[in-house]
């Protein structure tokens, strides 16, 4: 059996879907599915070329929509290979293409089997991004784009893959119509991280030079204001503020030159407390995680938050806010503590978190890693998605 994934890029940086992808095509291919990814990236991208599977890539894409004049064409062309094409994400001209594409295929090859087609809309339907005041314009696009493009993608797919249970409720709030003929929770998982090393902890202190040996918080996701950074530093600022003695605050991720970026620098700029080391890769990442107290996060949206899981995978407490969609099994889990994402939620969090004994901590760390080696692993994600939606498309009649 193969599939084809279809995204707009798979670029590193951006993490996200192509980050989960890379997850779970070493699992699938385990149980005997071949992967393809094709996406719209230039050529000559310096990050193609360094996976396991074929990526194909058509770019460089044109404008915001992402618009790619060789996707449909290398679709219709291609399609008879595969028997399963997954639509990852929504909002850009790939997923308007596969429809398209799908429509062109079946008129023009009309006694051939067309591939089980699902949109994968990775948190992309959450109403969060209809409702958040810095996203108004945002929103009214995405309203246009769904009458006339994405209703007839997600309504003509085969069903809707969602990585929790949460997405999939949160799925069906905010665009009318919203018919899928099936929606399927596949589960999502990450790769569990390399043993810890002195290393890591070398390459981590020396990108974060001034932290020396103190211990600390840590924050590492993309620098952006749907993260709740800014709540962060406040939080931390009037706890300082108040003299309750916390660690120091670690502030790791791509986006700091943005105007968000120096925003956050004026916030925290009468602190030595507060330390941004911008985008952790490799060892450094790995030392950030296995040598911080707990990994926060307040996020205002999270569709799964692989950053959290891999939190917990190095046994580490999440201490996150109840707009990151697996927020239910990581407390039931009892592995982190959860508030809402507002200031004082984030306060609370880091309060509570401090008031804990260091048995208390260990303790929950252990549960952190219990939860994701129960729910959370890419064998975990790959096994539930072959069950959902692989092995039942095996006796389907439009494989062949």
């Amino acid at each position: 059996m193969k599939i084809l994934r279809v995204i707009p890029s798979m670029d590193p940086s951006i993490g996200g879907p192509c980050q989960g992808i890379r997850n779970s095509i070493p699992e699938l291919t385990k149980l005997g599915i071949e992967n393809e990814v094709v996406c719209m990236d230039a050529q000559d991208a310096d990050y193609l070329g360094m996976d396991s599977f074929p990526i194909k890539a058509l770019g460089p894409s044109k404008g915001p929509w992402g618009y790619c004049e060789k996707l449909i064409p290398h679709l219709v062309s291609n399609f008879h290979l595969y028997n399963i094409v997954i639509i990852h994400g929504l909002w850009q001209y790939h997923s308007y293409a596969v429809n398209k594409a799908a429509a062109i295929y079946k008129k023009k090859f009309p006694n051939k089997a067309t591939p089980i087609i699902y949109v994968m809309p990775h948190g992309m339907l959450d109403p969060w991004f209809q409702k958040a005041k810095e996203r108004r314009i945002k929103a009214i696009r995405n309203y246009f784009f769904w009458k006339f493009f994405e209703s007839d993608v997600v309504n003509n797919s085969d069903g809707v893959l969602f990585t929790c249970l949460e997405e999939l409720r949160l799925a069906r709030r905010p665009f009318r119509p919203y018919r899928p003929k099936k929606e399927i929770n596949v589960g999502y998982g990450i790769i569990a991280p390399p043993a810890y090393t002195t290393d890591m902890d070398i390459a981590f202190r020396s990108a974060c030079p001034t932290l020396g040996d103190d211990a600390y918080l840590l924050f590492l996701s993309r620098i952006d204001q749907k993260k709740g950074v800014d709540l962060l530093i406040k939080a931390y600022l009037l706890l300082k503020q108040k003299g309750i003695s916390l660690p120091k605050l670690v502030i790791a991720g791509p986006g700091m030159e943005t105007s968000y970026g120096d925003q956050l620098l004026v916030l925290a700029s009468n602190t030595t407390d507060i330390l941004f080391p911008g985008m952790l890769r490799g060892n450094a990442k790995w030392g950030a995680f296995y040598g911080c107290e707990a990994f926060i996060l307040p996020s205002h949206q999270e569709n799964f938050g692989i950053a959290v899981v891999e939190a917990m995978a190095c046994e580490k407490p999440v201490l996150i806010s109840n707009q990151i969609n697996i927020w239910r099994e990581i407390d039931a889990g009892k592995g982190g503590m959860i508030e809402p994402d507002n200031a004082s939620g984030a306060a609370s969090l880091i309060m509570r978190w401090v008031a804990l004994s260091g048995a208390e901590k260990q303790i929950m760390g252990k549960n952190a890693s219990n939860t994701f080696q129960e729910l959370f692993t890419t064998e975990k994600a790959a096994k539930q998605m072959f069950q959902q939606i692989l092995q039942p498309a095996k006796t389907t009649n439009k494989l062949s």
